[in-house]
Order: C-alpha cells, then sequence, then structure tokens
C-alpha cells in the first residue's frame, strides 16, 4: 500500500482579512450619513428662521374684508328690513280653577292636544264625597216635596168639601211651596258639586301644541298660587297655526309698510331658507322708548321648523316675485368685488385670523353688487374685498378701521 508523503501543516496565524481602505483624508461612511442629515437640518433651520423673518418683519396689508352670507334672489325689490320675533297669537297658561294636588299629568312638552282634553288632574276625594252629599240630600228633598204635594192636593180637595179650615189648607200649601224650593237649593247644590269635581279635571281650552311643563305630579296648583310652594300654570300651550312675525319697524319707514304687502321672511335659525308672508295687522300705536311700530306678518306658507320665540328677519317687498319657489331658496354669495380671476379660475382671499389665503370658488348669477357662490366657501367665511396686487397666501394682514 502506497502511503502517501507527509504535507506540512498550515500555518493559520498569518491568514489576514483585508479590508478596503477608503482614501487619504475621505470620511467614514457613517461620518457622511450624519454629515448630510446635519446639512439638511441646517437648510431647513435657516428656512425656517428666514421666514419667520419675514413674517415678523414683514408689514401686515391693510384691506377691508366681506362675509359670505345667504341672500335672497329678490333682494333688489326689498325696500326695508326690520327683525322681529316669531310669536304666537293664540297662547295660553293653562292652570287649574281649583286647589290641589296634582295626581296626573297626561301630556309633555311637544305633544299637540285637542280642545277638551284633560290635561292633568288634581286629588278630588273631598270633591266627590261634597257630590255624593248633595245628591243624598236632593234624594230627601225630593221624597219630602212627593209628600208636600200629596198632601196639598188633599187639602184642596177638602177645602172644597169644607171638611178642613183655611188655615189648615194654607199651612199644607205653604209647605209645598217651601219644600218645592228646597229641591231646587239641593239641585242647585249638586251642580255646584259636579263643577267642582269638574275643575279638577284640567282641560286644553282649544287645539294646540305643549310648549312647555310648569308642574309635575305632587306638586299643588292654585288659581292664584297663594303659597310659596303651589304652581299656577300646568302647562302653555299654544295654537301652532297662528303664528306670524311681529316686527319692530322705525317711526321713520312705517309709511313704506302696507297692510297686505308681501314680506320675505328669515329665521336666524334657517338662514338658507325664505318663507312667504304678508303684512297682517300694523298696531296703532307706537313704542315710545324704541320709536318704532310693531307689525304682525302672517305666514303664507311655512313648515314644521318654523317654532315660537325664534328670531327672524322680515324684508319688505314693493311687490309679490314673479317666481314664488324660487324665491324662498336662499343663495350663498359674497361682494363682487371679493372675486379675482386667476389662471385657475374665480378665487377669493379667505382671511383665517391675520392670514390671507387664496382659495379657488365657483361662481354664479350676479344680484347687484353681490355675486352667487356656489362652491369654495361656507357661510359666515370671511374674504378680502378688492385685494391688492401683492397679497398672496399667506400674507398677513390686518383690517381697515
Amino acid at each position: 500500500m502506497n502511503e502517501m508523503p507527509d504535507q506540512p501543516e498550515a500555518d493559520l496565524s498569518k491568514l489576514r482579512i483585508t479590508r478596503e481602505q477608503p482614501a487619504h483624508g475621505a470620511p467614514k461612511p457613517g461620518v457622511r450619513t450624519a454629515i448630510l442629515l446635519y446639512s439638511v437640518g441646517a437648510i431647513v433651520i435657516v428656512l425656517g428662521a428666514l421666514f419667520l423673518i419675514r413674517t415678523l418683519t414683514e408689514e401686515p396689508e391693510t384691506v377691508e374684508i366681506a362675509t359670505a352670507s345667504f341672500i335672497s334672489p329678490s333682494m333688489d325689490r326689498t325696500v326695508l328690513t326690520a327683525s322681529g320675533y316669531v310669536v304666537a297669537q293664540r297662547k295660553a297658561a293653562v292652570a287649574s280653577k281649583a286647589t290641589g294636588r296634582i295626581i296626573a299629568l297626561y301630556f309633555r312638552e311637544g305633544d299637540k292636544v285637542r280642545k277638551g282634553d284633560i290635561i292633568a288632574k288634581i286629588e278630588s276625594e273631598d270633591v266627590e264625597a261634597s257630590l255624593e252629599q248633595a245628591r243624598a240630600e236632593l234624594e230627601v228633598a225630593t221624597a219630602s216635596l212627593f209628600d208636600a204635594r200629596r198632601i196639598y192636593e188633599r187639602s184642596d180637595t177638602l177645602i172644597a168639601r169644607n171638611l178642613i179650615s183655611q188655615a189648615e189648607f194654607d199651612a199644607a200649601g205653604s209647605r209645598y211651596q217651601s219644600v218645592k224650593a228646597v229641591v231646587r237649593s239641593r239641585e242647585a247644590s249638586v251642580k255646584s258639586a259636579e263643577v267642582a269635581l269638574e275643575n279638577t279635571n284640567i282641560r286644553a281650552p282649544f287645539d294646540g301644541t305643549v310648549l312647555s311643563k310648569n308642574a309635575d305630579v305632587g306638586e299643588v296648583v292654585a288659581p292664584f298660587a297663594a303659597g310659596a310652594s303651589s304652581r299656577v300654570a300646568v302647562v302653555t300651550i299654544a295654537d301652532m297655526t297662528s303664528l306670524q312675525v311681529e316686527a319692530d319697524v322705525s317711526e321713520s319707514n312705517i309709511t313704506n309698510v302696507s297692510i297686505h304687502q308681501p314680506v320675505e321672511l328669515t329665521l336666524d335659525a334657517y338662514p338658507e331658507r325664505r318663507y312667504r308672508g304678508m303684512v297682517d295687522k300694523i298696531v296703532p300705536t307706537a313704542d315710545r322708548a324704541k320709536a318704532t311700530v310693531m307689525t304682525k306678518i302672517r305666514f303664507i306658507e311655512k313648515d314644521e321648523r318654523v317654532l315660537p320665540e325664534m328670531g327672524a328677519k322680515a324684508h319688505f317687498l314693493r311687490d309679490e316675485p314673479a317666481d314664488t319657489a324660487a324665491s324662498t331658496t336662499s343663495l350663498l354669495a359674497v361682494d363682487a368685488r371679493a372675486v379675482i380671476r386667476t389662471a385657475d379660475g374665480p378665487a377669493v382671499f379667505v382671511v383665517d385670523g391675520t392670514t390671507a389665503k387664496l382659495t379657488p370658488v365657483r361662481t354664479g348669477v350676479t344680484l347687484g353688487a353681490m355675486i352667487e357662490i356656489t362652491g369654495g366657501l361656507t357661510q359666515g367665511t370671511k374674504v378680502v374685498i378688492s385685494p391688492p396686487e401683492k397679497l398672496s397666501t399667506g400674507s398677513q394682514v390686518r383690517l381697515r378701521d
């Protein structure tokens, strides 16, 4: 068998891993990354500082602003505008005619009631007992009347035969008349007790809606609230079909108002909706303190959103709009001078605090000095009127005095 020649043993101690050395003077890769990040951060800080310095040193542009708001298409026919409130012409604080504790309450706020409906009931055990007593006394008096009438009729027969004296006949007649009077008195007592029992039922005086509940089960009610713990009104109801706007018109402008004059009504709660109305009454007296005359305006059309005590504005018109359906829809509009033309279309400068921002908008019809905005703005947005040429997004602005 051939033997393999002896192999020299490898000297592992001389093995080395050769690493590529960077060029003389070049930074290591980790150092390059840090340098790059520091450079970018420094640039951002410098730019921010420059922007801050510019912002602090830039003189704010003095501008005039307008507010985007809803207007009526028929505003060019408006001769006068007045403020007022929605008031129910038929309204009642329903109280009890009797004094007692409430044991049942059948309606709450917002419920509709019909005339005669029982709204609440007060305790009535004592009144029921009085009624039963009055009825019993009436039965006794009725029985006595039957007996007195028979005696009187018998006496009338006997006196005709001269079987009794005139005095006896007169006594029978007097007793009969007296018992008849007692019966009438007992009938009146029964009627009084029935009325007292009915007064424990608090009924609705007319068709309406419950506006507020002023008392609850367990509380004492009285016609005049003589005690500190007693209440007068149980509920307050209003006839929602009788709602009108009561507006105060200045004495100097009352000549512009006439009966049956068309009016457009706007509620503060729903400025986008217009309601058709008509002057129903001009109250024939003036308020000395305010120098105004109250004008009552009847709704020609309204919906369930119209509620008593809502704030309203009345726009008195020269004539009835030709398109009454279109006139009831308000349009969002701004001063036409606020809209500028850019390469991308119409735009406005919106004021946010003290900064202006160019905002694209969509426009519609022109209404006098106003222009309709169909997109890009919301009600209450403040925009710059006739913006200066150097005004741009981010510019500082201040309001003109």
